[in-house]
């Protein structure tokens, strides 16, 4: 079905405009008059003179992203709280939209709660869009009658989520480029600059040092047979990548990620963060502990930790406490252990989980602000080890070249 492209004006005479797939542009004006749109302009998306339609197409087939759900939640909270009825305020927010995806999902749950259906069963349709974990909360915010506050309770647990991933990244952005470089520096002397200089130094005929002949084999090496490394290097990565998506890949690779060095606790610390903060989240909504507990293993983006959650819930289906549950699964620390066990004894669970997510929040981000100063020193150290290996090959041979000329 073809795409068009609109510009129009809404009942409040305020100008819109976006896209929606219709037979033909008669079908279009009809959709939109239903949604109390009047178009000025009506055009087939791809028939558009533009050097830059292709941007378009992609937009068209890209992921909603946590940005694009944090803003999302904002604006219903803004219509939910204001009282403006769910068709009519979606049916604004999407004709606002220039994120095609978001934009034509707003539409079909539109659709959808046309027919009587709730918002959390319409947003069920789009699981690509919408997790587990939204569409639950979700739908004990209508059965509560506390829509908005659940949407500003999202909003705000994305957007810690959001930061805290961002600063991970941030932190690891500067020693990751200087990683590329070096692999890069090597594979270029290796297949560029040392043959050069073993070519020189092969018409002396002299004895080369040890440093100089490890050097000249390796650069043999890479010649000789850097297509298969390359060839190997990628079969290895799809197949690593292949093996990581299945079951038993994900739990290996959940556990190996937090026994990195230096890195691996700020992982940990990051997805404790994450289940206290959901775990409170779904608890002060009002879900039963098993469902939230369920919810939280889907949520926390780590196999292995996501087995030990689950284990948690078999403890609590089979009548322990909570605080046995998390001390049998080894994953906090006695004072966060402390804490869950007097939320327990006073039915504040959620309050002191939520503090329990501050206190790993603050962890983390101190954790992320020293990364650097404690991955910087390693960095220093290999590029040290390289140049002087480097220099110890090329520059020796140099020195007793030049004293036997002398």
């Amino acid at each position: 079905m073809p795409v068009f492209e609109y510009n129009g004006r809404d009942g409040k005479g305020r100008a819109v405009s976006g896209q929606l797939e219709a037979g033909s542009p008669e079908l279009a004006a009809g959709t939109l008059a239903g949604r109390g749109v009047t178009p000025t302009h009506i055009a087939e998306y791809h028939a558009k003179k533009d050097p830059l339609q292709w941007l378009g197409v992609l937009n068209q087939q890209s992921k909603v992203k946590l940005p694009d759900l944090i803003v999302f939640c904002r604006q219903m909270y803004t219509i939910t709280k204001a009282g403006i009825p769910l068709v009519k305020g979606i049916r604004s927010l999407a004709a606002s939209l220039k994120h095609y995806t978001l934009q034509a999902t707003l539409n079909d749950i539109a659709d959808r709660l046309e027919t009587g259906l709730e918002l959390s069963v319409a947003m069920r349709a789009h699981p690509k869009v919408f997790s587990p974990l939204f569409i639950s909360l979700v739908s004990v915010g209508e059965n509560s009658g506390r829509l908005d506050l659940t949407f500003m309770q999202l909003a705000e647990y994305m957007e810690r989520d959001l930061l805290t991933s961002r600063n991970i990244r941030q932190a690891l952005r500067y020693p990751t480029f200087v990683i590329i470089a070096l692999v890069l520096a090597m594979a270029i002397i290796n297949i560029k600059v040392i043959p050069a200089f073993a070519g020189m130094f092969s018409k002396f005929g002299a004895q080369l040092p040890l440093p100089t002949r490890i050097l000249i084999g390796v650069s043999d090496f890479f010649v000789a047979y850097w297509p298969l490394m390359l060839v190997a290097i990628i079969a290895v990565s799809i197949a690593v990548w292949r093996y990581v998506k299945t079951p038993a890949g994900a739990k290996l690779w959940g556990r190996k990620k937090l026994s990195l060095p230096i890195i691996g606790d700020v992982i940990e610390r990051a997805s404790m963060a994450r289940y206290s903060r959901s775990f409170a989240l779904m608890l002060d909504a009002g879900m039963p502990l098993t469902t939230a507990l369920d919810l939280c293993a889907k949520v926390i983006d780590n196999a292995y930790l996501a087995e030990k959650i689950n284990g948690i819930r078999s403890g609590v289906e089979r009548g322990e406490s909570l605080y046995q549950t998390h001390l049998m699964s080894g994953m906090f620390t006695p004072l966060v252990l402390q804490m869950i066990a007097v939320g327990e004894e006073s039915g504040q669970v959620d309050t002191l989980l939520a503090e329990v997510a501050g206190f790993y929040e603050r962890e983390v981000d101190y954790d992320v602000k020293k990364l650097s100063d404690k991955i910087e020193p390693l960095l220093i150290v290999i590029m040290a080890g390289f140049v002087l290996v480097l220099a110890l090959g090329i520059f020796l041979p140099m020195w007793e070249m030049y004293n036997i000329q002398k």
